[in-house]
């Protein structure tokens, strides 16, 4: 089955950052969200009154504030959430995202890539989006029962940045490799998203990788990771779709190995249980035939 390349994405030059300049920016309502019990939208409230923290608030839910400078973390906004989804910069005009963060029937993208902040609405380059190319065999889960299948989108920049792209591994470690995740979704565990709380400064928590036991039975697999926090009630949430999941390389240099899709567990919220992550380097070969091919 081959990508499904969709047409090119306006990146709206009229607006001037990468993600809504408030939090009750651009509200609709309707059944969203970013990141929903099994990657799959659930009926999430519209996003009103939501609550911006500054300093050394806890996230990603029960993380910290980013102890180092990330260049090729990138955040894509979505007009429904007032908010944003993850992204990995994989090349200099390449970003790989969730491919339900880009899917036309669950969000609409507004504004620009930002690429290589530390804060979520400022610094960094901030690109306009030129094209979208959703993986092969793309499936999303709508019954909140199951779990999206090859949940990755290439986002191709309107043109290169200066920042330098993360490595994807060959291969994840073995269960139990210690891991990083970066986001800027919510610091609270939000049963809707009026009650979500997106920090200004990105967020990181050390994980493992985990058991595929340790996630709903049949959700982790070749092409998903299942993300074990040490922390007890902390892991990735509304608003970190799409983002990166990272270990050390050989060289001790940062590698990708995945990206956000949904909770682990449908017996948890996205904020307390085990995550599931998109394994990038099973989609290697497509996400660099990808880029190739498109220039």
């Amino acid at each position: 089955m081959h990508a499904t390349d969709t047409a090119p994405v306006s990146g709206t030059p009229s607006s001037p950052s990468a993600a809504p300049s408030g939090p009750a920016d651009r509200v609709r309502r309707g059944p969203r969200r970013l990141l929903a019990r099994g990657a799959a939208a659930l009926g999430a409230t519209a996003l009103l009154g939501v609550t911006v923290t500054t300093g050394s608030a806890s996230a990603i839910v029960n993380g910290e504030d980013a102890t180092r400078h990330y260049p090729f973390m990138a955040t894509v906004p979505v007009e429904e959430y007032g908010a944003q989804c993850g992204a990995t910069l994989v090349d200099k005009q390449w970003v790989l995202t969730a491919a339900h963060c880009v899917n036309p029937e669950l969000a609409t993208l507004t504004g620009k890539i930002r690429v290589g902040s530390d804060h979520r609405t400022t610094g960094g380059s901030v690109r306009n989006i030129d094209k979208v190319v959703t993986a092969p065999g793309y499936v999303q889960d709508m019954t909140g029962t199951s779990y999206n299948k090859n949940d990755l989108a290439l986002i191709r920049l309107d043109r290169p940045v200066s920042q330098k792209p993360v490595r994807i591994a060959d291969k994840p470690g073995p269960v139990g490799t210690p891991t990083r995740i970066l986001g800027y979704g919510t610091v609270v565990e939000a049963p809707s998203l009026e009650d979500a709380k997106f920090p200004n400064r990105l967020q990181q928590l050390d994980t493992r990788r985990g058991a595929v036991s340790e996630c709903a039975p049949g959700w982790a697999g070749k092409t998903r990771l299942c993300t074990v926090s040490p922390k007890p009630k902390a892991m990735a949430c509304n608003g970190d779709s799409g983002g990166p999941q990272l270990q050390r390389g050989k060289n001790g240099r940062w590698e990708l190995i995945g990206a956000t899709s949904g909770p682990g567990s449908l017996r948890e919220g996205c904020g307390t249980g085990p995550g599931l992550y998109s394994n990038v380097p099973a989609f290697k070969s497509w996400i660099h035939k990808t880029i190739h091919k498109s220039g």
